[in-house]
């Protein structure tokens, strides 16, 4: 970290689910205001329980440097993008829907200041798709945040074809400010890491499918042989098999036939079992 890296003074953050409320997590943490801005007031209840625990687990385990009061003065949820005006940059982490992100995008560029930075968490649509229905495409980016946010030590920033050289730098620095690496990666479907990771989940799924192993001696050859923290169907757990199938349907229709779901995914999703969040998905888990 540079001496001059630091996080926005105030980030937005659209959408107060695990993801936007790790992000949010991060950001306080790291000294700026946050302000959560979810659909209704229970998401927006929900989303700042959320946050706050998680911020109480990191006092908790000696992580934080401030009192919780002080991290409390500095976050507010609400359901009106208006709040936005007061930020430097906002975030939107609404689920991984093209209609969805573009109808959320554009809601919020109308509430920014001039200058203020908008970036999307998405982890496979195009930025530069994104960015074509925006006043003000050189102030958007992706900025790719991974779950856990907190435990994460990585965030990609996605270039886009009109994103201002000078916010890609303020990007870098940010994550730099929040304990975080940056990499840089261009515009492409999926981009680096989505592309590289729903690849491997994929061929586990196929490999279940085809009975060449279990799902724990797959995940096994991945975790032992080649250090993965965790095995790529339990991962596949923890995102969500329907967010991913969501992902790998768009790689397919973009790269070709090597990304497309195999039919145990389709399956799965199809009867509601979704992974960690539904109890069932490759793996048992405990509500």
């Amino acid at each position: 970290m540079s001496e001059t890296d630091s996080t926005p003074a105030h980030v937005g953050v659209l959408g107060g689910g695990r993801m936007g409320a790790g992000i949010a997590h991060a950001f306080l943490l790291a000294g700026s205001s946050v302000t959560v801005i979810e659909r209704d007031d229970t998401a927006a209840a929900a989303a700042s329980d959320r946050v706050l625990d998680s911020v109480d687990a990191s006092i908790d385990r000696g992580t934080a440097l401030e009192e919780a009061t002080s991290y409390r003065a500095r976050f507010a949820t609400g359901t009106d993008v208006s709040s936005f005006a007061a930020c430097d940059l906002v975030i939107e982490a609404v689920p991984e829907d093209i209609a969805l992100k573009i109808d959320a995008l554009t809601r919020v560029e109308k509430q920014l200041a001039p200058g203020a930075a908008l970036a999307s968490n998405t982890s496979s649509i195009s930025i530069d798709e994104l960015a074509a229905v925006l006043e003000n495409p050189e102030r958007f980016l992706g900025m790719h945040f991974f779950n856990p946010v907190p435990a994460s030590t990585l965030v990609e920033i996605v270039r886009g074809a009109t994103t201002g050289p000078a916010l890609i730098d303020d990007a870098r620095g940010w994550v730099r400010a929040l304990g975080k690496t940056p990499i840089v990666v261009a515009d492409a479907p999926g981009f680096a890491s989505s592309r590289l990771g729903v690849a491997i989940g994929l061929e586990a799924i196929r490999m279940l499918e085809e009975g060449v192993a279990s799902a724990e001696d797959i995940d096994a050859a991945m975790t032992l042989g080649y250090k993965h923290p965790v095995g790529p169907l339990r991962l596949t757990d923890i995102v969500g098999l329907d967010v991913r199938l969501g992902i790998a349907e768009y790689l397919a229709a973009h790269l070709g036939a090597r990304f497309e779901p195999p039919a145990l995914l389709r399956r799965l999703v199809a009867e509601g079992h979704l992974g960690r969040k539904s109890g069932r998905g490759f793996y048992e888990w405990d509500a």
